[in-house]
């Protein structure tokens, strides 16, 4: 059974909006805030799809906003695609984490997590019909392939796909935050940057 075999699947984002925000397929809902759906144009021809909400997402209620979302913002604007043509969203809609005093640590969702939420992104994607849909991170790849995947294995070029579009995985903005060494960070900011530009050419072409 999935989460809309009893009652219809969303038929416009308003209504998956709404729809998430009363969603408990998951235990995940219990701890968070508030769900966080996708945010942007509905023609979108590029949708942006990360692992779950952060902090400061499941705070203000939107995606992308936090730390990760800044360097987002950043690789999008070298590269010359603006963030409002594009959608974004996560593949798990409730932010997982562990409370350590006063902070609250991120942490990454499971494969039964990622399953139950996975309607809310398949809606998002059947809504939205983009062209080209890029993963950002293993766990929004391997949500939407439907199995788990290496990140090298399926980065580096547009996969085929039983989605809409062609599918374009690479790093996640927040695994840039995570790495300290200067010259390590750079040349994977660059393959970032990298993967990008294909999806926008990719985008061209379709």
């Amino acid at each position: 059974m999935t989460l809309f075999d009893e009652a219809p699947a969303p038929s416009t984002l308003d209504e998956l909006r709404e729809g998430a925000r009363r969603c408990q397929a998951c235990p995940l809902y219990a701890n968070a805030t508030q769900a966080v759906a996708g945010e942007g144009p509905a023609d979108a021809r590029v949708i942006l799809v990360g692992e779950q909400p952060g902090d400061q997402e499941d705070v203000q209620g939107r995606p992308f906003v936090g730390p990760a979302g800044k360097v987002l913002r950043q690789l999008l604007d070298e590269v010359g695609l603006p963030i409002e043509r594009c959608y974004l969203t996560n593949a798990v809609k409730h932010f997982k984490f562990e409370q350590r005093g006063k902070r609250r640590i991120h942490q990454r969702p499971n494969r039964a997590e990622t399953t139950a939420c996975h309607p809310w992104l398949a809606a998002e994607l059947a809504l939205v019909a983009p062209r080209v849909v890029v993963a950002l991170g293993v766990v929004a790849a391997s949500s939407l392939l439907g199995e788990n995947v290496v990140l090298r294995d399926v980065r580096g070029r547009a996969l085929e796909w039983s989605g809409p579009g062609q599918l374009i995985v690479t790093a996640h903005p927040s695994s840039l935050l995570r790495t300290d060494d200067p010259d390590e960070r750079e040349r994977a900011r660059d393959a970032v940057l990298q993967d990008l530009r294909l999806a926008i050419a990719v985008e061209g072409e379709v």
